[in-house]
């Protein structure tokens, strides 16, 4: 028999050790009230685990409902399947209970929950009459068909292997089919994930653990001559099992909605003119790019064109438009920019009109930062205004609840409600000019235990944490989220699951106590988080993050 490593795996197989030994000597009602103890536990345990399944994957369905993460969808079905398979395992095992307890009740061929039929009423609960039948569960597990058994014991260590391999290749082909294309994984990350996901997977055959004893199989050393009140709670344990393994690959999948992608928003062309105003005989020349213009955007992927022609765009996005100004007036461009992501093939465009006059005073409002005004944080803009003095400017800020301050060519904007912003500047003989500019609210920050938005941990580093915080990556303005609380659930290894509702982002006492008692191998959601960045009105939800302990 060989001897498992893992504490806990080693207590628990001294306890089936002792407690069989125990069963030879006549087993006391003692024994048998802490067998059904621990069968419920385990049905417990697995409600649980079921119920958060139902949040997660409801709440997968509405993120992956918006047009902006429909690429993410083949997550939906793998999720189903896996479930599905789980489901289908739950009810394989459960059928087996009832046949067992059928068989060692009453023997009618039809399980019956009631007093009188396959069960007895004991203080007030019903149990098994058949609680210390063993030759029922001898001759349905243990024995194969070829000496006279029903040979189900072998049928459930199939099913169980069958389940694992089915379960694992739903994930696994998700990753082959979508993990570089949609996911944004390195190749060596997916095969990372898929060794992962199978050296943690819980539902499992330990084959040898009867090699060197005087049993002939694996059922065999399961099941003979152990009283059905010994076999439900094991049983139910690998009901448990499944059910653990179907919520690690549930929220290892809802993980992947938030991968490395190429994200784009609405495209649109965006004019840099070295001079919005030049004197006749001199060149216009401009940079023109596209608005929110992505770094993993290859030049190949942008078309850009002016007036109908095409323009090269080099490395970062950007292409040249140069014209003769050998009249003077208002010149028109009309600019169009389509840009191919290069993830999922798909093309997005849009089109704008620029004009610059020749001859006669112009101006631009340029945002600094970025091209939208955000919701909660100070907008600084540079005006620009060819032969008019800063003293002469007339400067104007109208819609999404816009307000200006500051000086001169130098404006500081703050907005209130997403939509459209309109800057107008006149003045010092200048036609009256407006620039609309787009009024959003701050980006969803990343929920984040230290620098990890989930995975494995060890569970020193684990521990050494206080809390849980919201952060907004790649955001160049001066903006601090804070989080306004989550629920953190425990699901130690084989055994119930612990919540603690906690409000802000650093632990409370319940809290920091889950916290503490990581060990390898348990699992920790930090579930419903929410978060407020400057210009919120209310919370915003960020989802769920998952750790397994090692």
């Amino acid at each position: 028999m060989s001897i498992p490593k893992e504490p806990r795996a080693l207590m628990i197989n001294l306890m089936y050790l002792v407690l069989m030994a125990l069963l030879a000597l006549n087993v006391s009602a003692e024994i048998m009230n802490a067998f059904f103890a621990l069968d419920k536990g385990n049905q417990e345990s697995m409600g649980i685990i079921n119920t958060q399944l139902n949040s997660t994957e409801e709440g997968l369905k509405t993120l992956l409902g918006e047009d902006s993460k429909k690429k993410y969808r083949p997550i939906l079905p793998a999720v189903a399947e896996v479930r599905s398979l789980s489901n289908d395992f739950d009810k394989y095992v459960k059928d087996l209970r009832e046949m067992l307890i059928d068989a060692s009740g009453d023997n009618d061929g039809k399980y019956e929950k009631e007093e009188g039929q396959d069960y007895y009423m004991d203080h007030g609960k019903l149990k098994p009459v058949g609680k210390k039948n063993k030759d029922a569960t001898t001759r349905i597990l243990a024995k194969p068909v070829a000496d006279g058994g029903d040979g189900k014991g072998a049928e459930l260590k199939d099913k169980i292997l069958e389940t694992r391999e089915s379960m694992l290749k739903t994930f696994n082909d998700l990753l082959d089919e979508y993990g570089e294309s949609v996911f944004g994984f390195k190749p060596e990350e997916v095969a990372s994930r898929k060794e992962n996901m199978a050296a943690n997977f819980t539902l499992n055959i330990d084959d040898s653990v009867w090699e060197g004893t005087d049993k002939t199989s694996w059922e065999d050393y399961k099941f003979r001559q152990m009283p059905l009140a010994a076999v439900l709670p094991i049983l139910s344990k690998m009901q448990a099992d499944a059910k653990t393994a179907e919520a690690s690959l549930v929220n290892e999948m809802a993980g992947f909605s938030g991968g490395r992608v190429v994200e784009f928003d609405k495209f649109f062309p965006v004019v840099s003119a070295k001079k919005a105003y030049v004197i006749a005989g001199e060149p216009f020349e401009a940079e023109i790019s596209v608005g929110t213009y992505s770094s993993q955007i290859k030049p190949e992927n942008v078309r850009i064109t002016v007036n109908g022609s095409s323009l090269p765009v080099n490395s970062d996005g950007i292409a040249t438009y140069k014209a003769s100004t050998s009249s003077t007036g208002v010149k028109t461009l009309n600019l169009t920019a389509a840009v191919t992501n290069p993830l999922t093939g798909e093309t997005s465009d849009g089109k704008k009109t620029f004009e610059y006059e020749v001859g006669r005073r112009s101006v631009a409002v340029a945002a600094d930062k970025m091209n939208v005004f955000y919701i909660g944080v100070d907008n600084p803009i540079s005006v620009s205004a060819a032969g008019v003095s800063s003293n002469d400017l007339n400067i104007d800020c109208r819609g999404a609840g816009c307000k200006m301050r500051g000086s001169g060519t130098k404006r500081t904007i703050t907005v209130a409600n997403p939509g459209e912003a309109k800057i107008t500047v006149s003045g010092g003989g200048l036609r009256s000019s407006p620039f609309v500019f787009r009024a959003k609210r701050i980006p969803d920050p990343v929920p984040m235990l230290s620098k990890n938005r989930g995975g494995s941990m060890r569970s020193g580093e684990f521990k050494a944490q206080g809390g849980l915080a919201a952060v907004l990556e790649g955001f160049d303005f001066d903006a601090k989220c804070k989080v306004q609380g989550f629920n953190l659930v425990r699901v130690p290894k084989r055994q119930d699951a612990v919540t603690s509702t906690n409000s802000g982002g650093r632990y409370n006492a319940k809290s920091s106590r889950l916290v503490k008692a990581a060990k390898p191998g348990d699992l920790y959601y930090f579930e419903n988080i929410k978060a407020r960045c400057p210009g919120d009105k209310a919370g915003r939800p960020l989802g769920t993050i998952l750790f397994n302990i090692k």
